[in-house]
């Protein structure tokens, strides 16, 4: 596998010198390694400069902002960009290595762009940094550098390539997915950076739920856990508040409900079996689910 981290840094930096009205031209340009592959999986001519104005927490492309340019120079200092290209090598040597022979797309392009800091769903609930990866050949992240997304955010490129091998090798159809098949992406992807990278790595995502709550949200998604169409299912992983700014159902669930009932499913299943989240990136959702005690008819 060959892992491209483009150097989004020096042309974002470009972007935001050039006048407000050829900055999404300009991003259409930078994405262009994504276009393909993510049009493919989601199944149209899929517009990444509206997705990053509307539910990508992208930066705003049609005003200046005094913070942008200094946000993106902290990033670079940071050293994001080789941190992020860093954990990928590592990423897929635990996964050849625990799969090996597992199919996976030749190259994966990786675009990490700078989000909006005045996003909640970016800020507030995901700690300045999250990412999309179940599209073999693309990884895009969105970050804005917080402390903890500065620290984390190889971790959610860990995540994601874990997603981009599973979908390799599963069918992700947005019309027929099960819920089952996300939660179970889900709980492994953090189970993964876990593995790689200590239960202090893993995402605020699996974390948003404890106890009681956590409890009655694995009740609910479990009794539905057969529910397909991903147009369903956002309000079941990433929470009623999400699903709304989406214009999906909601169904009484806080931010992030699936994740932490995920990676408790799939620790079920770890332990149930002796297997790691690496060793079991292509595994059927149903298998996982039978293991962990989950009954599913999907």
């Amino acid at each position: 596998m060959k892992i491209v981290v483009h150097d989004t840094a020096t042309t974002m930096i470009e972007l935001l010198h050039r006048p407000v009205e050829e900055r999404p031209e300009a991003l259409r340009e930078m994405c262009e390694p994504l276009h393909g592959v993510m049009s493919k999986v989601m199944g149209g001519d899929l517009d990444l400069v509206q997705a990053h104005q509307s539910l990508g927490s992208g930066f705003r492309l049609d005003r200046d902002d005094p913070r942008y340019l200094p946000a993106l120079h902290r990033m670079r200092d940071a050293d994001v960009w080789n941190r992020t290209e860093d954990s990928l090598a590592t990423a897929w040597e635990r996964i050849s290595g625990a799969a090996p022979g597992i199919k996976h797309a030749e190259t994966v392009h990786v675009v990490i762009v700078l989000g909006n800091p005045d996003d909640d769903h970016l800020m507030v609930r995901s700690s300045g940094y999250f990412g999309q990866g179940g599209f073999p050949g693309a990884i895009h992240l969105v970050m804005w550098p917080t402390d903890v997304a500065l620290e984390k955010i190889g971790h959610a490129a860990a995540h994601e390539l874990h997603h981009n091998v599973r979908y390799a090798n599963v069918v992700w159809n947005p019309m027929t997915v099960t819920l089952g098949e996300w939660v179970v992406a889900e709980g492994l992807a953090e189970a993964f950076v876990r593995e790689l990278a200590g239960e202090q790595a893993m995402g605020p995502w699996t974390a948003a739920l404890t106890g009681a709550e956590l409890d009655s949200a694995y009740e609910k998604i479990t009794g539905d856990i057969d529910l397909a169409g991903m147009h369903n299912l956002t309000a079941y992983m990433l929470g009623d508040t999400t699903a709304e700014l989406m214009g999906q159902p909601t169904v009484g669930l806080p931010h992030f409900a699936g994740y932490g009932v995920g990676l408790r499913i799939v620790d079920a299943h770890l332990a149930a079996t002796g297997l790691t989240a690496a060793g079991s990136v292509a595994l059927p959702a149903r298998e996982i689910l039978t293991n962990a005690g989950v009954p599913t008819t999907a």
